[in-house]
């Protein structure tokens, strides 16, 4: 298990700490010969275990690793368990071991420092329901336990102090130990505390509250050897210790959540070693009065068999259930419902008879009784475990307490209403929905319009009401019936039904006349007014698709109102009124369209729709040209460009990509259009490779996240490069932050093939987006892009150089290349270069042209 990864924000303290102490390194004399030191390692996750590099990993690893690097040590693991270890270190085949407790024996064979390095103590760990909540619960227990440990001898000291007869499995891990627990080879296991709580999870086992021998561990060596080392690991350990903003402490903090804390002296832990007596001492008066309690149990029996009786003669499901959840007590009619004796049911949980959802809400239900002391009533819906059965309760619990008020368990009464509430849902289904097509009517439908109204006022996100008539339906119900009308009118609201959220309304009003809600939209009109376009016209696609009716086609269309939460002036009446008012335009438009009540909005989607008809025209009479825009080194020499696509209205003349991009991106017209972008791009690569001048520039192309997750992305870049002949080398895809948004494995899959084909990769806009390091590591690039917002202000915001120069740091961390886009001018050219950045591009050295500029280009003067 690895450590927790360093926040982000961290990454350039700890990449400018990597290079700081490469650089003492290689600053080092050739003549200091490092000491060997051989280092014992077993697995104790999280103290010591050997990392996946081979090294030292863990607390008391990193800590000796940190030690031995400013010591000028050359650490050699020597993987053992434990036993041998132990026998390693005393015959000095073993420089020091790692986590080892003082005693008065070790002591005779092995030699410790002063400074302890870690606190810990001994605790037994179980499966979940084991029932250890003290010493005397272990009495014919089986106790995994370490070999050779002081927890062997302690805990069988303690065992016979009580007169109890436990079994002890010596293992020879602590890892081992667990095993046998989550196999049931054993009740328990013996760990330290540090292990066990971070290993625990792992086996589905928990720590229970026996807790013993409070220990200070120690790096220990062979007794009369390696003064030097002990005494180095003293003098590190008292100077971290002091220091809560140490290495120390931050390897704690890694590896465990530890805050820095005061150090515990030693005539603290004498008073634990004391405290552990008197708890001894406790724990054997608890045996006398165990004996007395059992005798009073006997006269409590009588009652209950009484109580019993009573109980199981009452037609309603009764019963205990204690703080784990587990049954202590069901009557009768719990039995018949379960299908099991009582034997058999007490100390089972929900999840034995009910399914996952079922247990769930049960406990949820319970742990109001038990935790907060509530009086809960409440239905509950009970499945069985295959679902084929489901039930209605409504369910009475209260909790039971002690004399001093502490509950103890909680008392439930269940009645089954099953048959009851299947009576009103057949009432609320008459009342509230469609008996043709099963949709919410008018008066469901008004309702939820009240309350979304209601809840726009409030949270400001906008809705819209779609107000849907079927076009010349009356003529189907003349010519055919009325029930092949009535058939159609069930299509339509399937067909409806399988195109909306589940989260919107669909009704229907009567007739032909059906209604769709829809909310959580954005509360900007140009946004919402795209949200609502998409949806209405999908659906006129969907309603004019043929229809089955007995045997023959028919074809049917509608048309569309549709009127905003935003425009009706808060009233269910006036969105309503809008929005048949736009159906009623969109049926004089023709029929089979949509229509926007305001007269703006429709403007709006008019003119977008304009663009989208101008937009794919263009497309296929090829109105669009490349310009490029020059990149280039620290001495003004010509690296390579970017290209950057231009739209060649035949009236608007030329169109940037600020406007028709989005538009592009929402249509899907970036596929079509990115594949032009790239073909032309290739062919231009072509061109230069024949001018020996222009051979070895590179080409920067644009890539959207629509067009680079599209399943045939790889296979067509591979086929312009085929077609063009292009030297892929020579070719670098950009891509943004925003790539990396959604299915980051893929993505690095599909860089790989490219990669592999010796395209080249650029980052774009770093830094304005929330690309995690973890991935950024794995991309397959080859340059970092500085966003231009960061060189706009570099001169007077100290932030921006702060973050240029930690891009710049990292780029070179990395092996990637750094430019910045969006120089302007000599000033913010000569700061770049004090921050390191050698590469640039912007309107300094020249603005996007056409390609023949290019060619004839030169450093501008005074650049």
């Amino acid at each position: 298990m690895k450590p927790p990864p360093i926040h982000p924000l961290d990454s350039r303290h700890i990449c400018l700490s990597g290079l700081l102490a490469l650089c003492m390194l290689c600053a080092a004399p050739s003549w200091a010969q490092a000491r060997e030191v051989r280092v014992g390692v077993y697995a104790n996750e999280p103290k010591i275990l050997l990392g996946q590099d081979g090294q030292l990993s863990g607390i008391l690893g990193e800590v000796l690793g940190e030690i031995a690097r400013q010591e000028n040590w050359r650490l050699i693991p020597v993987p053992c368990d434990w036993q041998a270890c132990l026998e390693l270190t005393q015959n000095g085949s073993i420089d020091l071991l790692p986590d080892v407790a003082f005693s008065a024996e070790r002591a005779l064979h092995l030699d410790f420092h002063r400074q302890p390095s870690l606190y810990s103590w001994s605790q037994l760990y179980s499966r979940e329901g084991a029932k250890l909540k003290s010493i005397l619960d272990l009495e014919d227990r089986r106790i995994a336990v370490l070999a050779g440990s002081i927890q062997q001898d302690y805990l069988q000291t303690l065992l016979d102090s009580f007169g109890l007869h436990a079994q002890l499995i010596p293992v020879h891990s602590l890892a081992e130990g667990f095993e046998l627990v989550a196999n049931q080879q054993a009740d328990t296991a013996v760990a330290n505390q540090r292990f066990g709580d971070y290993q625990a999870p792992g086996y589905q086992l928990r720590g229970t509250p026996i807790m013993f021998q409070p220990a200070q561990l120690f790096y220990a060596t062979r007794k009369g050897a390696n003064a030097d080392l002990l005494a180095g690991i003293d003098r590190h350990l008292r100077e971290w210790q002091d220091s809560p903003s140490s290495y120390y402490y931050q390897t704690l903090q890694r590896w465990g959540g530890e805050r820095p804390r005061l150090l515990v002296p030693s005539e603290a832990w004498w008073g634990l070693a004391v405290l552990a007596g008197l708890l001894l001492t406790a724990l054997a008066g608890a045996v006398v009065l165990r004996r007395q309690v059992d005798e009073k149990t006997r006269h409590l029996k009588a009652s209950e068999q009484h109580l019993n009786t009573i109980l199981d003669s009452v037609e309603a499901y009764i019963y205990i259930k204690d703080p784990e959840l587990r049954y202590q007590y069901a009557n009768r009619k719990v039995c018949e419902l379960f299908g099991l004796p009582l034997a058999q049911v007490v100390g089972q949980t929900d999840e034995r008879f009910f399914d996952a959802a079922t247990a769930a809400n049960l406990h949820d239900n319970d742990r109001r009784v038990l935790l907060l002391g509530e009086r809960v009533e409440t239905e509950e819906v009970n499945r069985s475990p295959d679902g084929s059965l489901e039930q209605t309760y409504l369910s009475v619990k209260l909790p039971l307490r002690h004399p001093d008020g502490r509950i103890y368990a909680l008392c439930g009464i269940s009645t089954d209403i099953s048959e009851h509430k299947k009576n009103l849902e057949q009432i609320h289904r008459l009342a509230f929905y469609d008996l043709l097509t099963g949709l919410p009517n008018r008066r469901l439908l008004l309702d939820r319009l009240q309350h979304a109204l209601a809840q726009h006022g409030r949270n400001q996100l906008d809705g819209a009401l779609l107000f849907i008539d079927l076009d010349n339906f009356k003529d189907l119900n003349d010519t055919l019936g009325h029930d092949m009308g009535d058939r159609l009118l069930q299509q339509v609201a399937q067909r409806l039904g399988s195109h909306v959220r589940e989260e919107d309304t669909l009704a229907r009003l009567g007739g032909d006349e059906f209604v769709l809600m829809l909310e959580g939209l954005h509360p900007q009109h140009p946004e919402a007014i795209a949200q609502i376009e998409t949806v209405a016209s999908k659906l006129i696609q969907v309603l004019a698709e043929p229809y089955a009716l007995q045997g023959r086609n028919h074809t049917s269309t509608a048309s569309i109102g549709i009127a905003l939460f935003s425009e009706a002036r808060g009233t269910v009446d006036e969105l309503l009124k809008r929005a048949d008012l736009a159906m009623y335009e969109a049926k004089a438009a023709g029929r089979n369209t949509l229509r926007f009540f305001n007269p703006q909005m429709q403007a709006e989607v008019s003119a977008r729709a304009n663009l989208e008809n101008d937009l794919r025209q263009s497309l296929a009479e090829r109105q669009f040209v490349l310009h490029y825009q020059p990149q280039v080194d620290a001495q003004g020499q010509l690296l390579g460009a970017e290209a950057l696509v231009r739209w060649q209205h035949p009236s608007r003349g030329l169109v940037a990509p600020g406007e028709f991009i989005p538009l592009a991106e929402s249509t899907g017209l970036i596929l079509p259009l990115g594949r032009w972008i790239l073909h032309s791009a290739c062919q231009q690569l072509v061109a230069w490779a024949a001018d020996a001048e222009r051979e070895q520039l590179t080409l920067a192309v644009n890539v959207s996240a629509r067009q680079f997750h599209h399943r045939d992305f790889v296979d067509d870049v591979f086929a312009v490069l085929d077609e063009t002949g292009a030297n892929p080398q020579r070719l670098e895809l950009e891509l943004t932050e925003s790539h990396l948004v959604q299915d980051v494995e893929t993505m690095i899959v599909k860089m790989g093939l490219l990669k592999a084909r010796g395209v080249r990769f650029a980052l774009d806009d770093f830094g304005t987006g929330y690309s995690s390091l973890s991935y950024l590591k794995r991309l397959p690039l080859n340059q970092l892009k500085i966003d231009r917002s960061f060189v706009r202000d570099l001169l007077s915001d100290p932030n921006d150089a702060a973050i240029v120069r930690t891009i710049v740091a990292l780029g070179g961390s990395l092996d990637l290349q750094v430019i910045a886009e969006g120089v302007e001018t000599r000033a913010q050219r000569d700061s770049l270069l004090r921050l390191g950045c050698q590469r640039f591009q912007g309107y300094l050295f020249g603005k996007p042209e056409a390609a023949q500029r290019l060619e004839q280009w030169s450093l501008p003067a005074g650049a």
